[in-house]
């Protein structure tokens, strides 16, 4: 029996269900250690001292699942989603249970699978059952679900009495929405097609295509080790500068997720400008919330953090939109593998700049911190500009895709 092709339709089910699940994978399950480490540090504060390394175990994991993810998801996609959901879920119940830094650890090292698995198994859904001229705002708007998962953890932080029924509840939104985003391309024809990319693409023959990796690869790492300190740390340190309240922490994760639905808006911004200005304007986007965090830390001001918290989702959810959309149009048979490679390479630096961060935190003051993450995050995106401008000639915008 031939199985439909659902690129005829909308493919909005498809694009919802992929932002849940990246919401529970990457919001709740990989990005709510950082979000839970207040409540973490006071109910089991046996736990305190491993969170730098718990966070770049995770990163870690994430790139693990990545690897496997790229030779596997471009031809068994819907077996991505499958163990996108087992590690998640798997993840989210070991944090639940965790009274030991090893198994908080190993539970955290699991559920960082997770997104490692869904983004690079959904680049290749989307494109098979959405609409060649949607598919490049349908990989943003999914891609965009990290901020709903991260106001999603903000919420059940407030309504959650303790640590182990908020991640027991995040473990069954997991499951869930690995069902949802299974169910409605069940019996689809997912077989690869060439993405209708714009621009000049390499096909996945041509050894240029990798190469045309490496410049937003490098970029992507140094840009991921400014950015790990907001993720890891950003609560921990306005809270212990006494700019927000330990109780009301789920609001910084509020506005991050607020600000991250900006990044929905990644795939204009690209076709508009190119991928390396659109790269450049995210970076941009998280120097200046690290600047603002610098601010609130030193001034002790709780608007300075959540206006930080709001900038950093929108540079964030955009600089990770940028990269999806800069492997598809570089690797167009297979972008699903493309974007493993660079998520991998921005996994690689938040891992180091989580370890990097938690080792000289009790030795630097957060102002100088927050300034060297900032300045990270900045070169990060320059040197995509240059490395550019060295090979001569800019890039011009890409055209819209055609219909």
């Amino acid at each position: 029996m031939k199985l439909p092709d659902l690129r005829a339709g909308s493919g909005l089910g498809a694009a919802l269900a992929g932002m849940a699940l990246i919401a529970a994978t990457y919001g709740m399950a990989r990005f709510g250690v950082g979000l839970f480490a207040p409540l973490l540090a006071a109910e089991r504060p046996q736990l305190a001292g491993v969170l730098g390394w718990a966070a770049a175990a995770q990163f870690s994991a994430y790139c693990v699942a990545a690897v496997v993810a790229a030779r596997l998801v471009d031809r068994h996609p819907r077996t991505g989603l499958l163990l996108a959901g087992l590690t998640g879920t798997a993840g989210c119940v070991g944090v639940a249970l965790a009274s030991t830094p090893a198994t908080f650890v190993a539970a955290v090292l699991i559920g960082g699978m997770g997104g490692g698995f869904a983004s690079p198994a959904l680049v290749p859904i989307i494109d098979a059952v959405v609409a060649p001229a949607a598919s490049a705002t349908a990989q943003s708007v999914v891609n965009a679900g990290t901020a709903v998962g991260v106001i999603g953890a903000g919420l059940t932080a407030f309504a959650a009495a303790s640590i182990g029924p908020a991640w027991a509840v995040m473990a069954l939104i997991c499951a869930a929405t690995t069902a949802a985003a299974w169910y409605p391309v069940r019996h689809a024809d997912l077989a690869r097609r060439p993405t209708p990319a714009s621009g000049h693409g390499a096909t996945s023959s041509s050894p240029e295509g990798w190469k045309a990796l490496v410049q937003p690869g490098i970029a992507a790492v140094v840009a991921g080790i400014g950015s790990a300190l907001i993720w890891t740390f950003g609560p921990l340190l306005v809270t212990e500068a006494g700019a927000v309240a330990a109780g009301r922490t789920g609001w910084l994760w509020i506005a991050l997720g607020a600000g991250g639905f900006l990044g929905a808006l990644a795939g204009t911004l690209v076709r508009r400008t190119g991928r390396r200005p659109g790269w450049l304007i995210c970076a941009a986007a998280l120097a200046a919330a690290n600047a603002a965090l610098a601010v609130a830390v030193s001034a002790g001001n709780a608007w300075a953090a959540y206006a930080a918290m709001a900038v950093f989702g929108a540079g964030y959810m955009g600089l990770s939109a940028v990269l999806i959309l800069w492997a598809r149009q570089v690797r167009r048979n297979d972008p699903g593998a493309g974007t493993s490679i660079l998520f991998i390479a921005l996994a690689v630096g938040q891992a180091l700049g989580s370890a990097g961060f938690g080792v000289v935190r009790d030795q630097l003051p957060p102002v100088l911190l927050a300034g060297l993450a900032a300045g990270l995050c900045l070169a990060g995106g320059l040197s995509a500009i240059r490395r550019a401008g060295r090979r001569g000639g800019a890039e011009r915008p890409a055209p819209a895709p055609a219909s």
